[in-house]
């Protein structure tokens, strides 16, 4: 028997029902069928994931948002889902107890987030819906030879004060060389590439993203008491309302080196999907219905997405 399920959430309302294209590796095969929405901070049990979220919303729901990796789940990692009053959920992240660190970093622009009403707030705090003992903090990234990387910049959520004190919780931080975060390649696609061209109304109705870097054995060394990812990687998925090939969906993928640089040719780091996924050991865009997340995890355009060589 199988169960099918249409939209995850109300701004997912564009996606072809998933009765019309099998969806083999959604998190809604590993969520349970119970929608659990009473976290309020506490940590409970989603299906076959640890889950926790700072009010009432629909963890089942979350996970099945199209930016939500496939998650892995178990009791050594912790589906973590951060909202604000104004706009519902921030970013996601999957965290890692025994390394204290992220796997990735997930969240969405569209027309009601993507504007700038607040500025940087440098609320620099541990995560508080982490057990204690599981956190970072200040003591883990002072001194220890590297910048406080965000994954998701704190540019890429202004639109609240609320919304940005979030960026600045430490479990949304990895340890990145001071080039690398400042004016390298993962800066210079986050500002010349994702919040001068992607972002824009006219480029997309909604941007999903995936950020972080790689934690996986052989993949990262030790600063002090936190890993230092040797990649980083970001992963991007458009949703065009206006565009009927494929649902109107393009994705996109890139990896770095983690070193100091300033290179700007964004081609050169360029990935489909499918390569990011052989690379980083991750599933993308599980949610998309089958058929369409096969299509546009294939290969990218470099015209869709304004690269140049």
């Amino acid at each position: 028997m199988f169960v099918f399920f249409t939209a995850c959430n109300d701004e997912d309302k564009y996606i072809p029902p998933i009765s019309t294209a099998t969806n083999q590796n959604s998190n809604a095969k590993f969520t349970g069928t119970t929608a659990v929405t009473n976290s309020n901070g506490r940590i409970v049990n989603c299906g076959s994931i640890q889950a926790v979220t700072e009010g009432n919303t629909n963890l089942q729901q979350a996970a099945c948002r199209l930016e939500i990796p496939k998650l892995k789940g178990g009791e050594k990692n912790l589906f973590i889902v951060h909202t604000v009053p104004t706009y519902g959920i921030n970013y996601c992240m999957e965290y890692n107890y025994t390394l204290r660190a992220q796997w990735w970093s997930a969240y969405r622009w569209d027309r009601t987030n993507s504007g700038k009403a607040v500025k940087r707030t440098d609320a620099w705090a541990a995560d508080p819906l982490i057990p204690q003992q599981y956190r970072t903090d200040q003591s883990d990234h002072s001194n220890n030879g590297y910048t406080r990387g965000h994954i998701v910049a704190s540019e890429d959520r202004v639109y609240s004060r609320e919304a940005n004190v979030q960026t600045f919780y430490y479990s949304n931080m990895q340890p990145q060389l001071y080039y690398f975060n400042t004016q390298g390649i993962w800066w210079n696609i986050e500002n010349l590439l994702i919040r001068k061209k992607y972002i824009t109304n006219a480029f997309r109705d909604t941007l999903y993203v995936v950020k972080g870097g790689t934690i996986r054995e052989g993949e990262y060394t030790m600063a002090k008491n936190i890993p230092v990812p040797k990649y980083f990687f970001m992963a991007l998925l458009r949703k065009r309302n206006d565009i009927q090939a494929n649902g109107g969906y393009a994705a996109i993928g890139f990896w770095m080196e983690h070193k100091n640089n300033d290179d700007a040719n964004y081609i050169n780091y360029a990935k489909s999907i499918d390569q990011l996924e052989q690379l980083t050991g991750l599933d993308f865009f599980c949610n998309l219905p089958d058929d369409i997340e096969q299509k546009v995890e294939q290969e990218y355009s470099a015209t869709t997405w304004e690269l140049s060589d």
